[in-house]
């Protein structure tokens, strides 16, 4: 086993136990599972049951429903009666997380239960405590105490259970020993863990949720790792990013953190977390797992005898800078023009350059390629900070030898006796070895800038052997990610990007990215929504932050008020200020525990009733959701974090 997964280079899935949830096996490779959980008032029996069926419809295999409370609880029963009736035996599940009572009741009536170790025993304050060994293990058997009632009642009835860890509501006990940690994470489903495997109940799956992509792999990792030291076997796996948010962003981010877990054969069931109705969730699930469906016979790829890098902490590749790109600098984006005749200033639009015909001067915005790959020079002048890659050939007779930059294959550069002084751009294929005279050139060579891509089905897997490959070489010139993409839909456009790219910046790879489609008519995308999934997948995996981020739930029984309403009140005054994070959060279960990350908080407090956070405090608590939007802007205003948008 390579640390956590069965392989680094061949598409296996990781061995995990059979779990049965009502007449569904989940895990001991059964297909993925995909699923959702519904948003509706779970005491609204008739629009739970009916979103439940456009769910189920729209290929839900799980239907999530919280139960917040005892009489929610109870209420699962005429739903589930309900549902059954109308001949729909979809395995429900209960969301439980501050009510072992209310678990105790569900476990009785629905098919799974999915817990919170985080609140389930321990409540969070956000207090700093020690303990002693002694007073920790007191502490151990005070769960033992109050989790034992659930996992009788769960083995009596044949019920499932989830044991869902989320980063951002970590226990004080955990955070005063482990403190905000993917292992503290890990440490947390394991305390309850081994509690059920002492009383021999293992219908168990488990998640480790967290809205930071980077921070949700390393968990999932690490244990999958601990499960193998600690207990010889691996659980089923749930995999989520939790309060991704909506829209592109939403599935990006989705996308990042599911897919990295996926190309290495973890994850027996997925569930997309996006600030909309539940059933637009169920697309993206099924766009994610049937990448994987045909993947087992793909062509080999050398294996990996031993990792030179930790894959359970995030540490970027060393790079030389060349330009502007590589070493400690952000991560480029290259637009491609390849398919482009006659490239005129407006076509630079798309990819964040304005110009203005009247002043004679470009507008750039933040989310601006850093480079255009064309087949011909170009007719105009070119903004500052643009420039341009040019197969050699037509380097060699351009003039401005500044703005344009050569791009080689591998035999054409060592073949070549001109090269350019900036940058010079090699392009390989991942599937052969990169010649050992190349190698051997770039120890003296310091303008060079390879851009790596795969042709393999498996090609992620591929292009991080050549990166391992690199690394065991001590070679250190930077890495631009070159992904090309021929599916159907944007969407799935969008999930092959993000997971190919994702995944690698995620293990610290690539100095850039380079997003191609080969595909034609309508189903090609367009240059503006390349570069905005470039830029969208680059602030996914935290390597360049080019825009306001959005931590954003979504929503379930419990929210306060219209979250997809209000999330696009909020995104539409705040979306121009690069770099802040905001947290969107329905009620206080998705509150300052989950928004772990974010440096502003609004947060469901009441029906109607808003409180607002600066990190984890509280600032003002009881407002008025009319004028809780004006107030969160002044808290930003307050902290210096807020600017004017450009007239």
């Amino acid at each position: 086993m390579q640390l956590y997964c069965n392989s680094l280079t061949e598409y296996k899935r990781l061995a995990t136990l059979e779990v049965k949830v009502g007449d569904l096996l989940i895990g001991n490779n059964h297909p993925i599972r995909i699923q959702t959980m519904t948003t509706t008032d779970t005491m609204d029996t008739k629009a739970t049951v009916e979103q439940a069926i456009r769910c189920i419809e729209a290929g839900a295999e799980l239907v999530r429903i919280t139960a917040p409370s005892k009489k929610e609880a109870e209420n699962l029963l005429p739903i589930r009666n309900e549902l059954r009736k109308r001949g729909y035996t979809t395995p429900l599940v209960a969301d439980i997380h501050f009510t072992p009572n209310a678990a105790e009741i569900a476990a009785r009536i629905v098919e799974k239960v999915r817990i919170n170790p985080g609140n389930y025993v321990d409540k969070k304050k956000f207090e700093t405590l020690t303990y002693t060994d002694s007073e920790y293990q007191e502490e151990i058997d005070r769960i033992r105490k109050q989790f034992t009632p659930l996992v009788k009642i769960c083995q009596e009835h044949g019920t499932a259970m989830r044991i869902g860890t989320n980063h951002g509501s970590l226990s004080d006990r955990i955070m005063s020993r482990y403190g905000d940690t993917p292992m503290g994470m890990v440490e947390s489903a394991m305390e309850f863990l081994r509690i059920a495997e002492d009383l021999n109940y293992r219908n168990i799956v488990l998640s480790m949720k967290s809205s930071n992509p980077q921070v949700m792999v390393q968990a999932y990792r690490l244990l999958i790792q601990t499960m193998q030291d600690q207990l010889g076997h691996c659980y089923p796996l749930h995999l989520g990013v939790t309060e991704a948010g909506d829209g592109e962003d939403g599935r990006i981010k989705s996308a990042v953190g599911i897919g990295t877990l996926l190309e290495d054969g973890i994850g027996d069931t997925i569930r997309v977390s996006l600030t909309e109705d539940p059933e637009f969730e169920l697309p993206v699930c099924r766009d994610l797992v049937k990448r994987y469906t045909t993947r087992q016979d793909h062509t080999p790829i050398p294996p990996v005898e031993q990792l030179p890098y930790s894959p359970f902490d995030h540490k970027r590749r060393e790079s030389i800078a060349v330009n502007n790109i590589g070493g400690r600098q952000v991560p480029v984006v290259v637009a491609d023009f390849s398919t482009n005749t006659g490239i005129t200033p407006e076509q630079l639009q798309a990819v964040g350059y304005h110009y203005d015909a009247n002043t004679d001067k470009w507008n750039i915005a933040d989310a601006a390629a850093d480079y255009i790959f064309t087949r011909g020079l170009l007719s105009f002048s070119l903004p500052g900070t643009l420039k341009v890659i040019v197969p050699h050939d037509i380097w060699n007779a351009a003039t401005d030898k500044e703005k344009y930059m050569p791009l080689f294959s591998a035999e054409e550069y060592l073949q070549s006796k001109e090269r350019s002084a900036v940058i010079n751009f090699i392009d390989h294929n991942t599937g052969v070895d990169i010649p050992e005279n190349l190698l051997l050139q770039m120890a003296k060579d310091h303008t060079i800038v390879l851009c790596l891509h795969s042709s393999n089905e498996h090609a992620m897997p591929e292009v991080r052997r050549t990166m391992i490959t690199l690394l065991e070489r001590q070679i250190q010139q930077p890495v631009i990610l070159k992904c090309f993409a021929e599916d159907n839909t944007a969407d799935e456009h969008l999930i092959h990007y993000a997971t190919e790219t994702g995944a690698l910046l995620l293990d610290g790879f690539g100095d850039g990215v380079w997003l191609i489609s080969e595909a034609t008519g309508a189903q090609a995308p367009g240059h503006a929504l390349l570069n905005n999934i470039a830029f969208g997948i680059l602030q996914a995996t935290r390597t360049r932050i080019s825009k306001t981020e959005y931590i954003s739930c979504p929503s379930c029984g419990r929210t306060l008020f219209d979250l997809q309403e209000t999330t696009a009140k909020i995104r539409a005054v705040t979306n121009h200020l690069k770099g802040v994070k905001i947290a969107i959060m329905g009620c206080i279960v998705n509150g300052p525990g989950e928004m772990a990350d974010a440096d502003f908080g609004y947060v469901g407090s009441g029906v109607g009733k808003i409180t607002l956070y600066k990190g984890k405090e509280v600032v003002k608590r009881g407002l008025n959701s009319e004028v809780a939007v004006d107030e969160l802007i002044s808290l930003i205003k307050e902290n210096g974090m807020w600017v004017d948008t450009a007239n």
